[in-house]
């Protein structure tokens, strides 16, 4: 999805370092489990975590993440899963909580099928982190002014929603990023139209537990 410069300046972002536990909440095809399995090394840990919502998918995302654990290499990785608010249950306390295009999904009726709402999962999320531990959130942006609105339609969300809702959790904003900013996405489609896929205007927060 990106060149190698752009998961670079991301992985500094979040700063994912060797010997860090770092959480890839949602992984899909496990791109970024792969890339912060490599940067923490045998000191460290990567939970890939399936939520239980989507586990039952068609494209088996448990299973794929279980046999990416077994790669040559990546004694490393945990794959788990259960129910997102479950989080604590099947990981260790973190240093980085990775969500990468799936914070507005937590306002989707998919995800709050089973009764969690995006605090819930925040909250969830500041429990499982150390303290000093980062909350890297990147995002496709909706609108300014369009709260959460659009994000079942068009899966987008406004930052200024995200960041209001994670700081009610007790996390503070400690960093913002344009690094993947458009300013020529109207902000009007969904993520996936063919006419804005993999150029959508995303916003990039780290937020830490004091």
């Amino acid at each position: 999805m990106y060149d190698q410069s752009k998961q670079s300046e991301l992985i500094r972002f979040a700063r994912v370092d060797a010997g860090s536990t770092v959480i890839d909440v949602y992984p899909g095809d496990g791109d970024w489990t792969r890339l912060f399995s490599d940067i923490v090394g045998p000191a460290g840990r990567v939970y890939s975590f399936v939520p239980a919502e989507v586990a039952d998918f068609k494209n088996d995302p448990v299973g794929r993440m279980r046999a990416l654990a077994k790669e040559p290499g990546r004694e490393n990785v945990d794959a788990v899963s259960a129910d997102l608010v479950a989080l604590r249950d099947v990981t260790q306390p973190a240093d980085v909580l990775w969500l990468h295009l799936f914070y507005h999904d937590l306002h989707t009726a998919l995800m709050q099928a089973k009764g969690a709402t995006a605090a819930d999962f925040n909250r969830a999320v500041y429990a499982r982190l150390k303290p000093g531990g980062r909350y890297v959130i990147v995002d496709h942006a909706a609108a300014a002014g369009s709260g959460t609105g659009d994000a079942q339609s068009l899966h987008r969300i406004d930052p200024a929603s995200v960041r209001e809702e994670v700081e009610a959790a007790g996390f503070v904003l400690d960093a913002e990023s344009a690094m993947l900013a458009n300013k020529d996405d109207p902000h009007a489609t969904k993520a996936f139209d063919p006419a804005i896929k993999g150029q959508t205007d995303r916003f990039a927060y780290r937020f830490v537990k004091p």
